[in-house]
């Protein structure tokens, strides 16, 4: 019963922070994060669609597969998922409250948002998107945890070099080295 009321905390904490982080200081500046959050945010910079719903109908194919491999994931990724997706779209109203610079912007949102992301990944939940998919190939693959998100986030990060302007795309180069490091600090890997 403990483990899930610390499960629970632990996704509901780090969804907060997850919203905070993508709205406080990635939005403003027009930077993404990798994975499915990255390309949520493409797709709402580009199309107005709303981040959070977005991340669901992106993620839901990453949880069933995460399903078939890691069972025990299945359940707590779905939560994650809804809840990080819920504080997103919830939000929203912080995108014009912190008027700092993108530099600033891009290592705060980072922590703030790896710090989400390693609270849930440490306690067996995630946000259902490539952190999920790193948490795996880190398994089966011996490769540090961070080192799996920079690398499927650059991924992403690369996708978006088409479509960002230089300088967004240097920071938000960042803002992903800032969440995959911070991830790996507090998830313990």
């Amino acid at each position: 019963m403990i483990v899930i009321i610390q499960t629970l905390l632990a996704t509901i904490i780090g969804s907060l922070l997850v919203g905070i982080g993508v709205n406080g200081f990635l939005v403003p500046h027009h930077l993404i994060d990798g994975g499915i959050l990255g390309i949520a945010l493409i797709l709402h910079y580009f199309f107005e669609f709303q981040t959070g719903i977005t991340m669901v109908v992106l993620s839901l194919p990453i949880c069933i597969f995460s399903a078939m491999h890691q069972r025990g994931y299945f359940l707590t990724n779905i939560q994650g998922l809804l809840a990080s997706s819920f504080f997103i779209d919830l939000l929203a109203p912080l995108r014009t409250q912190f008027l700092i610079s993108e530099f600033v912007s891009a290592l705060i949102g980072g922590a703030i948002i790896g710090t989400g992301v390693g609270l849930m990944l440490r306690y067996k939940t995630s946000t259902g998107g490539t952190d999920l998919l790193a948490k795996i190939i880190s398994k089966v693959i011996p490769i540090n945890l961070a080192l799996a998100i920079i690398i499927l986030d650059g991924l992403i990060i690369l996708a978006g070099f088409t479509v960002l302007e230089v300088d967004n795309f240097l920071y938000s180069c960042m803002a992903i080295c800032t969440v995959g490091l911070v991830t790996a600090l507090i998830e313990g890997n």
